[in-house]
């Protein structure tokens, strides 16, 4: 008498990403109460610049007890009214300052085509609910967030169909893998309606390039389908090269006015550049009169309380404090990936070089029993159960290759990262032990059976009777 919706098991809470997730928190890590426990390496949290926040809330006490600067007037009782669901004014203007400023400020956005959604996750959806019909296709370039497959299928009744990206060229994205991948749709008789990328990309770290960028504004236009940019993570880019946004690349092609530019639209959300994921802050920008009208009747299912948009436009508005911000957070990322990366190098694991997020696209592939997922996945159960440790497997974020995993290096304190790399260390080093142990041995049966197989029948046939005799004598 359920729904399929309830009965069905394409929400994908079984991948390894999120039963990962269940595993700590049966035996989470605490310094004092469970030193022993998982750490937590699984989660791309941006927990590095609390202290900022913190401080100016504290220095602006008026923000969050809901009163209009310099006066002691409360407006507590105006917004817990306020039911726009096209947002406050205040905020969203806040907002595309915001995002324009992470840009360089070399382009700006229109208030007027954003749309307040609860997070990114809710902006992706609406977005598929826009442009997709039920059994349409997005291009995906692989890997990609494990998340997705829930966020933009679940409900919807989309497909993903992959972009196969490889380690070869650092999993940058082709001409010919999008063409393969489109090919691949229409040999299923699905229908392309967009391409969809993480720029910077979740997991690999790195941002999108001009060319790449070139080549999707290319090719959505040579197919007439959407480009769906989710840029998330655009101010954590902490490293050459800067980031470009999607409309950097529309601008300075002079595609500000042509239908292309209607069939790009942006995801963004507060969650990571902020480090506020409990807020649920998440805007679509749309180029699109439609989309934007239908997002934002749809967003009446997960609006963003008014009391946040008020908080979150005063704190966004003050442009001393997010210049501050933004660099000294980056500051602090880079800091912290330097850390993961020296870690794990003292432990012969290398990354993909990396130059944003909140994560590290680590190399695992030489730890391996076999060059399969299945050896992967034995490997992760392994980091998980035995070393304590929490990580994302490539197999979970959709990878073609074997013995790549996500690690987060951004949610955790200095001490916690410095203790996870001591683990992963002592488990290598365990490992090469325990290999050059067997390799010895095998050489040494290798060596013995040589010297056997050398001997005449005769001094084979006696050593066995001795043996056999010596046995019968105890």
């Amino acid at each position: 008498m359920l729904s399929t919706k309830v009965t069905c098991n394409s929400h994908g809470q079984d991948s390894s990403y999120f039963l990962g997730w269940e595993e700590y928190e049966k035996n989470p890590f605490d310094e004092v109460k469970n030193p022993n426990g998982i750490i937590q390496m699984g989660l791309a949290e941006n927990q590095l610049s609390f202290d900022l926040l913190e401080s100016w809330l504290q220095n602006n006490p008026h923000a969050s007890s809901f009163k209009k600067p310099n006066t002691n007037h409360s407006i507590f009782k105006e917004l817990a009214l306020f039911q726009d669901y096209h947002g406050l004014p205040a905020f969203k203007n806040a907002l595309v300052r915001f995002m324009s400023e992470i840009r360089g400020n070399t382009v700006t956005f229109d208030p007027n085509n954003l749309v307040l959604t609860a997070g990114a996750t809710s902006a992706n959806e609406t977005l598929m609910f826009c442009l997709a019909n039920p059994g349409d296709a997005f291009l995906i370039p692989t890997p990609y967030y494990p998340g997705f497959d829930r966020d933009l299928k679940w409900r919807t009744g989309a497909e993903i169909v992959p972009i196969q990206c490889s380690s070869l060229n650092g999993f940058r994205i082709t001409k010919s893998a999008l063409e393969e991948a489109y090919k691949q749709a229409e040999k299923q008789n699905l229908k392309v309606k967009g391409v969809l990328v993480t720029n910077p990309s979740n997991p690999l770290g790195t941002s999108l390039n001009l060319h790449e960028l070139d080549l999707l504004v290319d090719f959505v236009s040579d197919k007439n389908i959407h480009l769906v940019s989710d840029e998330i993570y655009s101010g954590t880019v902490f490293n050459s090269p800067s980031f470009i946004s999607i409309m950097d690349v529309l601008k300075n092609r002079n595609l500000m006015n042509t239908d292309v530019r209607k069939r790009v639209h942006i995801v963004y959300s507060l969650s990571k550049d902020l480090g506020l994921p409990g807020f649920r802050i998440g805007a679509i920008y749309s180029n699109d009169d439609c989309v934007v009208s239908a997002a934002t009747k749809m967003s009446s299912f997960g609006l963003v309380s008014s009391q946040t948009q008020y908080l979150l436009s005063e704190i966004l508005s003050d442009k001393t404090f997010t210049k501050t911000y933004l660099s000294e957070n980056r500051r602090r990322l880079k800091q912290r990936h330097e850390m993961l990366i020296k870690g794990l190098q003292k432990a012969g694991i290398r990354c993909l070089q990396s130059n944003a997020g909140l994560f590290c696209w680590v190399d695992m592939r030489h730890l391996l029993s076999s060059d399969t997922f299945e050896g992967e996945l034995e490997l992760w159960e392994k980091i998980v159960y035995e070393v304590g440790l929490n990580i994302s497997p490539g197999s979970s974020c959709h990878c073609s290759e074997p013995g790549w995993f996500r690690v987060c290096f951004a949610n955790m304190s200095e001490e916690t990262l410095i203790l996870a790399m001591q683990r992963v260390k002592s488990f290598v080093e365990s490992m090469v032990k325990k290999n050059n142990f067997q390799s010895r041995h095998q050489q040494l049966l290798n060596r013995n059976s040589r010297r056997t197989k050398s001997l005449p029948k005769w001094v084979f046939s006696l050593s066995f009777d001795q043996r056999e005799v010596g046995a019968d004598e105890r």
